[in-house]
């Protein structure tokens, strides 16, 4: 009975970490790509604005 107690909580634990780390994944997958979505837009508006500057 006590063995089968341990194995549950080992078992939540377990889970419990999985669903932790999954979530740490998730959100690092997520703020890498917000970031490079705001890189690229400044890069764009950055050579839209040298291209006007060298017009005139």
């Amino acid at each position: 009975m006590e063995t089968t107690t341990a194995l549950n909580v080992l078992v939540l634990v377990a889970f419990g970490l999985l669903i932790a780390v999954t979530g740490g994944v998730l959100y690092l997958t997520v703020a890498d790509w917000r970031d490079r979505r705001r890189q690229d837009k400044e890069n764009r508006e950055n050579r839209v604005q040298g291209r006007y500057k060298r017009k005139k």
